[in-house]
């Protein structure tokens, strides 16, 4: 399967980076900016579940109406080999999510082997 159309960032419906979302990964990072308007970081959780970031919110229920609540969750799944799982960082401010994850060093890697050139 096309490795677009499964990655969380992507709507599988437009093609295009979810709505709300911004993912940019330097050499250092993974960092994930979530709109998550009405919400504060009380009504948000993340956790890593077995190797999967999972994102959910719920709040801003306006009157009796169950469907007036917001409602996000999102799951990424986050190779234990590139990611340091055990450093991620999140913070909430102005209804946007912050989740930073610290990639590991391609040095530090246990999978990769470098071959000494003679």
């Amino acid at each position: 399967m096309d490795q677009m159309t499964e990655s969380p960032f992507f709507s599988g419906t437009r093609g295009g980076l979810r709505r709300g979302w911004d993912a940019k990964e330097t050499d250092d990072a993974l960092n994930l900016s979530i709109d998550m308007p009405g919400l504060g970081k009380e009504d948000v959780r993340v956790s890593l579940e077995q190797n999967t970031l999972v994102i959910r919110g719920e709040g801003g229920k306006e009157g009796e109406d169950e469907e007036s609540v917001r409602r996000y969750t999102s799951r990424i799944d986050l190779p234990e080999k590139l990611y340091r799982t055990d450093q991620i960082k999140a913070e909430m401010k102005n209804g946007v999510l912050k989740v930073t994850v610290p990639k590991v060093k391609e040095e530090e890697r246990a999978d990769v082997f470098q071959v000494k050139v003679d």
